[in-house]
């Protein structure tokens, strides 16, 4: 089978407010290199990825380009571009500037840990099924609540997931989900998975990413990411 084209979105646009530093999260150093770099270097290593589309935060994408893209010779950056308010904005304004064939990955750049291999499984998920997202399996017991706190449901722990980027999708698939989302306004969305199944009632399946692939969004998410990090 012939491989198909593959772009990556890699979202940079966190304000990093539950970081509580003045730099936000997506620039602050694991192992002497921002947290930013590991998830673009992965996909530059990649040979499944062809092209990487980087959503900075306004007003920041001189800095990606010359202290990060630039530094380190991060070649598959075709462009770098504004961000939206909201994530979902940011992910709409990367999709406008890809291909309408093969497969897209959307990342969040605040997860590091993203690798080949998992690279690799999410590619060969979205092959079989056009519509994926990274995750884990929940280790912990979950209760739904009710506005009170009170409980009101535990769903069986065996069939919960964990989820995580990147969630990958047949590019045109999804660029027609967030078109439908754009022209609805619909605001309550909390990932592309959740994108995919609401505008188009179209199944996403989960492929194993990583207990490890945290995403840095608190000071404790530093510590573990440096400790739990190999490069260290």
């Amino acid at each position: 089978m012939e491989r198909k084209y593959c772009t990556a979105i890699v979202l940079a646009g966190g304000s990093g407010k539950r970081m509580g530093t003045k730099t936000h999260k997506q620039y602050l150093l694991i192992g002497g290199k921002p947290v930013l770099y590991y998830s673009l270097k992965a996909f530059q290593d990649s040979e499944l990825i062809d092209e990487i589309i980087l959503v900075a935060g306004r007003g920041e994408e001189e800095y990606c380009r010359q202290m990060i893209v630039e530094k380190y010779d991060i070649g598959k950056v075709s462009g770098i571009i504004s961000g939206g308010k909201e994530r979902y904005e940011s992910v709409w304004n990367g999709l406008q500037q890809t291909k309408k064939d093969g497969f897209v990955f959307i990342h969040d750049g605040a997860r590091p840990f993203v690798d080949g291999e998992m690279i690799r499984r999410a590619y060969d998920c979205v092959s079989e099924c056009s519509a994926c997202a990274a995750g884990m399996p929940a280790k912990d017991t979950i209760k739904v609540v009710d506005e009170d706190g009170t409980v009101v449901d535990t769903p069986d722990r065996s069939r919960l997931w964990i989820v995580q980027t990147p969630q990958v999708f047949d590019t045109q698939m999804v660029y027609e989900a967030y078109e439908m989302l754009m022209d609805k306004q619909i605001t309550a969305v909390t990932d592309d998975a959740m994108v995919v199944e609401k505008m188009l009632g179209f199944p996403v399946r989960m492929f194993e990413g990583s207990y490890e692939n945290i995403k840095i969004t608190t000071p404790e998410d530093m510590q573990t990411g440096y400790f739990s990090d190999p490069r260290q």
